[in-house]
């Protein structure tokens, strides 16, 4: 027979973007000094009382984050490098999900070729306008109204391996974008294999401004290169439950189900009211907020008041465990909204893990994302190939 699970619920909340800096191969990635968490308390000038009270400023590359006087930790605290060879999104939820990724995907500064965006617009019967990298805000400013005009749909990319398309509801209804986005995701395999095509339908004017939908958006990831943590879940007949974009991520792959999120206060209420249901022993959460609208615009205050929210909520999340779950707070990358730029920051990214049994232990520096899948199978008691090492017997205070 074999031996218990430690904890019978892991809740993973992935605070996208928050990374904490010190990532060794920085320089390579144009990056040597980011740190997204460090330097947004610095220049927000905000105080994270609870997430200080888990350990968080004992994780290196994290500032104090209280004025008050430093309290013995009451999680497992440490941080994750990167063993992938990208700064993205869908390599780092991977990653944390035991696969490393064996390339980086293909980006388009200067727009896709001629020849993809041709055949695209035969595909969907339109032409498009953009096809070049900028901000999700800035190509709206630009090239809305003009949009709005002609119907066209505007193609843009960004430092990422993304094609994204967007158009307003009142021109392009939301199931036509997503189903344009399933063409271009058909396309765009092989050498032009995109990380992501995603749909980001919005809506206003030019006089009011123009709002992106969060809620109706839409990630077509490639599929993960091997099975992935919730791959092996699911075989072993673990329930597995995405909270916010992690279904698009893993391309639907190794969910038993999954709930769309708009931002990140709804992903941390669906969060816990999946806990509180108990149908789940793996619980896998994105917050993308913290990402999508401050780090991408270079927003320090808007990201600043984002951490303070996530930090007012920690309670919640906390008090949602049973005695004997375990919730874990990190990050998939970084993206420093004080540094040149709107893109990601090659960054390590903090890791904290609570619960009522869990050793308030330093994890130190894991060498990659993926100790975190190997810890979650081996809680399980699910074998399965990863490519990290487990950390369970620190949190269960045996390390």
């Amino acid at each position: 027979m074999a031996p218990p699970r430690p904890f019978d619920l892991i809740a993973v909340v992935v605070c996208d973007s928050v990374g904490c800096g010190g990532a060794p191969d920085a320089s390579a990635f144009g990056d040597d000094g980011a740190n997204t968490l460090g330097h947004v308390v610095e220049h927000a000038q905000i105080e994270l009382p609870n997430l200080a009270a888990l350990g968080a400023e004992r994780i290196p590359g994290v500032p104090r984050l209280t004025t008050s006087p430093p309290l013995l930790p009451d999680a497992a605290y440490g941080r994750m490098l990167s063993r992938s060879p990208a700064k993205d999104t869908m390599v780092g939820h991977w990653e944390l999900m035991g696969v490393v990724a064996d390339r980086a995907f293909p980006t388009y500064p200067n727009g896709f070729s001629t020849t993809v965006i041709t055949e695209f617009e035969r595909r969907i019967g339109l032409p498009t306008i953009g096809n070049r990298s900028a901000s999700g805000t800035e190509i709206l400013v630009e090239l809305g109204a003009e949009h709005l005009r002609t119907g066209a749909p505007i193609v843009y990319t960004s430092g990422d391996s993304v094609f994204q398309l967007t158009a307003h509801t009142d021109r392009i209804r939301v199931k036509e974008l997503h189903e344009m986005c399933a063409e271009a995701r058909n396309l765009l395999a092989g050498e032009d294999g995109v990380g992501r095509v995603i749909a980001r339908p919005f809506a206003g004017s030019s006089e009011t401004g123009f709002e992106r939908l969060s809620a109706d958006r839409r990630d077509y990831a490639l599929p993960p290169v091997r099975p992935t943590v919730l791959d092996h879940l699911c075989a072993a007949s673990v329930p597995t439950h995405g909270v916010g974009k992690i279904n698009d991520i893993f391309g639907g792959r190794g969910l038993t189900s999954y709930a769309k999120t708009g931002s990140n206060d709804e992903g941390i209420e669906a969060t816990c009211q999946v806990i509180k249901s108990g149908q789940f022993p793996f619980i896998f959460t994105n917050l993308v907020d913290f990402d999508a609208l401050y780090g991408h615009r270079n927003d320090v205050a808007g990201y600043g008041a984002a951490l303070r929210e996530f930090d007012a909520a920690l309670p919640r999340l906390r008090e949602a465990l049973p005695d004997n779950g375990l919730l874990v707070i990190t990050a998939d990358h970084g993206n420093d909204p004080t540094w040149p730029g709107t893109d990601h920051t090659r960054e390590a990214v903090p890791i904290l893990a609570a619960g009522a049994g869990v050793a308030a232990v330093n994890l130190g520096t894991r060498s990659t994302f993926a100790d975190l899948g190997a810890t979650v199978l081996d809680n399980f008691r699910v074998d399965g190939a990863t490519a990290g090492s487990s950390f369970l017997t620190e949190l269960c205070g045996a390390g």
